[in-house]
């Protein structure tokens, strides 16, 4: 690519509904469907995007959750995230820390490399962010398990993570931490053309 040419951001969004293993929203007339924490606060569903919506978030598509009976997030447990092979220079993530979250990813790469790279993520309680995160939404309440806490906003957050290894990505393994929840993952690459 010359100077001249402008960068093209390409991107792939992940498919996680075969990882969801938490409910971190609820309805106003349901509010004790949502267990994003340990006590049972949730997330108010009519104040965020529709399921399966496509969102932009500072440029970076997302698809939101759909929600199903096993979940609308990941609840990080170390799972392990299959990506289309590429070589890629971003990982942006939808997520949500149980207060803040400092933790590390693993990237694995075709030729058997693995790198760890830190993934930092605020407080979902509503408060400025910690790791210089981008707000991506905000509900104007949050759900208890039998009422709704007027006041009291609920923050998913975008972050990203830097692939810095020149080499095809095969897989992300999420964290073994509790505390992280995923809602969305979008890989990028900086370039023309599609990913390598």
């Amino acid at each position: 690519m010359d100077a001249s040419t402008p960068a093209v951001a390409r991107h792939r969004l992940l498919d996680l509904a075969e990882h969801w293993n938490n409910h971190a929203m609820s309805t106003e007339d349901d509010t004790s469907a949502g267990a994003f924490n340990v006590w049972g606060n949730s997330f108010a569903r009519e104040f965020l995007p529709a399921p399966s919506e496509r969102v932009t978030v500072g440029g970076v598509p997302f698809v939101f959750p759909a929600g199903a009976e096993r979940g609308d997030n990941i609840r990080c447990a170390g799972q392990y995230l299959g990506v289309p092979h590429g070589e890629y220079d971003w990982i942006h993530l939808l997520a949500a820390g149980e207060r803040r979250v400092e933790d590390e990813v693993a990237l694995h790469f075709a030729d058997g490399q693995v790198d760890f790279e830190a993934v930092r993520v605020s407080d979902f309680w509503a408060a400025p962010a910690v790791f210089g995160e981008r707000e991506a939404f905000r509900t104007p309440v949050m759900h208890y398990p039998h009422h709704v806490q007027q006041g009291v906003p609920a923050l998913l957050w975008a972050q990203r993570i830097p692939v810095t290894r020149r080499a095809p990505l095969t897989a992300v393994r999420l964290p073994d931490h509790v505390a992280l929840h995923v809602f969305a993952v979008t890989l990028e690459q900086i370039g023309r053309g599609e990913p390598r």
